[in-house]
Formats: structure tokens, C-alpha cells, sequence
């Protein structure tokens, strides 16, 4: 179970997101993708993997990043 605190300065740690821009600029969260990534000429391939979106916390004082894909 995580906490508040940063693990590196214990300062006050704030649930957030890492935005993701896609093509057309629509805007998503940062999905994390299980496996090594599959090249194509057009992209990624992904389909049929598990997926989890990816909540990261920043802490205010020193503005550690911890991401948890949940």
C-alpha cells in the first residue's frame, strides 16, 4: 500500500497522470503495455495484450515522479 510520502525527500506526494499526445492531438493517459514492443512500418502492434493505465504521483517538494500502472 503506498503513502503520501516521497520516498526520497518525504515531502507531500499528488495523485496525477502523464499525458499522452496522440496523432490528430487527441490526448490520453500513458497506458504501460505488457511485453516487448512489436515494430511495424505503421506503429506498435498492442492488441491482445494486457494493458493498464498509468497513475503517477509527484512530490511537491523535490518533483519525484512514482507511476503505478494499477
Amino acid at each position: 500500500m503506498r503513502t503520501n510520502d516521497c520516498s526520497k525527500c518525504q515531502g507531500s506526494m499528488t495523485k496525477g497522470f502523464v499525458l499522452d499526445v496522440k496523432d490528430g492531438g487527441s490526448r490520453a493517459v500513458s497506458t504501460w503495455v505488457e511485453g516487448a514492443p512489436e515494430k511495424r512500418w505503421y506503429g506498435l502492434k498492442v492488441s491482445g495484450k494486457p494493458q493498464h493505465e498509468i497513475e503517477t504521483w509527484r512530490c511537491s517538494r523535490c518533483g519525484f515522479l512514482e507511476s503505478y500502472a494499477k
